[in-house]
């Protein structure tokens, strides 16, 4: 799909969509619950399909009525087991140490650059208590054997998903374990929010410093009915495009005590200069005059987009750096922002971790989206400091986390034409 956006401003009320990252956990706990869950949920997109796909082959019934999953838990596993995880890096990695704690042989699909995305922690993990891994770095990965508890360890600074797939699997063990997490531990937040999760369905985990104890032999408990959060990282797009554009944009259905770390967007706005109001679920940016300041990537990589826009409308430069992880995203990221905004017309470099902008404004152009939702976001917000139209080929990728992005961003005021 082709998607033609005209210079145009953004402002007025959204609501917030649902967080995929909580989806994809609350999702995982309820399959193996001892009952039915319904998950509120308004909306779907390609990656909770994903992890919905993968949990209903291995045995689980998952249905979508309105604003609700249904979910039936597994009452018995298949010995043999084929799981496409589309594109869906949080699937790929959840699912991983679960099936392998079930003692499922399991053929793991894969697409696009799902394949290269980071994996070896975690096959060192598994093989180390008992799993048999074949087919690395290929497009279709097989797990056999059955995951023994014990200890673990596992590097902090390449994907906090790695952790979080071992949270889910370890308390099915009959075996007490410890994960031992070594080196900087980045994007605590998202370990933060599997926790959250699984101890929403009643498992115990102590987590103190950079170790996780897991007693043995739990089971999920289902709450029976749980929301999904709303999602502060899409939510992250309208509220840097009101300050870039110098309008004002409230994004409704946001919790700020929420463990997702990407809530620091609202402090990040306020270092540019922009004015935020935080109400009880609710978040509002307002136009101001914005400066360029430094910001570290390191525990919110998927921010970066949006501030990327926000950096090009601010005076003076901005650096981010510590962004060496967004190599590893559905693109590689670093160089697909610089790409995407320096073709629009942005003062923009890279290094091997960092980004520097300089503040101007934008000319417009034609743009590819390299089959990243969020760089096809970014370039569609960049609309609001462009001075001629933007052009985004392969504008679907959308779907993967925000199917209806264009359908909200035309009711905030956007112009755009659909090819």
């Amino acid at each position: 799909m082709k998607v033609t956006v005209s210079p145009s401003l953004l402002s007025g009320v959204i609501e917030a969509i649902p967080s995929k990252s909580h989806a994809h956990r609350l999702l995982i706990c309820a399959a193996f619950s001892d009952g039915k869950t319904d998950i509120v949920c308004k909306t779907n997109s390609d990656d909770i399909e994903a992890t919905c796909d993968c949990l209903c082959s291995l045995g689980a019934t998952i249905t979508k009525e309105k604003d609700i999953f249904l979910v039936t838990p597994l009452s018995a596993s298949a010995q043999s087991v084929v799981l496409d995880c589309h594109e869906s890096g949080s699937t790929y990695r959840f699912m991983a140490p679960v099936v392998a704690a079930l003692g499922v042989n399991t053929e793991f699909v894969l697409q696009g650059r799902l394949s290269k995305r980071p994996m070896q922690p975690l096959w060192d993990a598994l093989e180390s208590h008992g799993v048999s891994v074949k087919g690395k770095n290929t497009e279709r990965v097989c797990l056999s054997g059955k995951l023994r508890g014990g200890q673990f360890q596992i590097p902090g600074d390449i994907s906090s998903q790695f952790i979080s797939g071992l949270i889910f699997a370890l308390p099915l063990l009959d075996s007490d374990s410890v994960i031992y997490i070594t080196g900087d531990l980045e994007s605590k937040s998202y370990i933060d929010i599997t926790l959250s999760a699984v101890r929403a369905f009643g498992i115990q985990i102590n987590f103190a410093g950079r170790t996780i104890i897991i007693p043995k032999g739990q089971k999920y408990i289902s709450p029976r009915c749980v929301p999904v959060e709303g999602d502060w990282s899409n939510a992250a797009f309208w509220l840097c495009a009101a300050a870039a554009g110098r309008k004002s944009v409230t994004c409704a259905g946001l919790n700020p005590r929420s463990e997702q770390g990407d809530r620091a967007i609202c402090n990040i706005l306020r270092d540019f200069g922009a004015e935020v109001t935080i109400e009880e679920n609710r978040v509002t940016a307002r136009a101001a005059a914005l400066f360029g300041t430094e910001v570290d990537a390191r525990d919110i990589p998927d921010l970066i987009p949006a501030i990327a826009v926000l950096a090009c409308s601010a005076h003076g430069t901005t650096v981010i750096k510590n962004a060496g992880r967004l190599r590893l995203k559905e693109s590689d990221r670093l160089f697909t922002i610089l790409d995407t905004l320096k073709k629009l017309g942005a003062n923009i470099c890279e290094s091997e971790d960092t980004l520097v902008i300089k503040g101007s404004r934008l000319a417009g152009g034609c743009v590819d989206s390299h089959n990243d939702h969020r760089i096809a976001m970014m370039a569609a917000i960049a609309s609001v400091i462009s001075d001629g139209s933007i052009t985004i080929t392969k504008a679907e990728a959308v779907g993967k986390s925000y199917p209806g992005f264009f359908d909200d961003f035309k009711m905030l005021g956007g112009s755009i034409r659909k090819e």
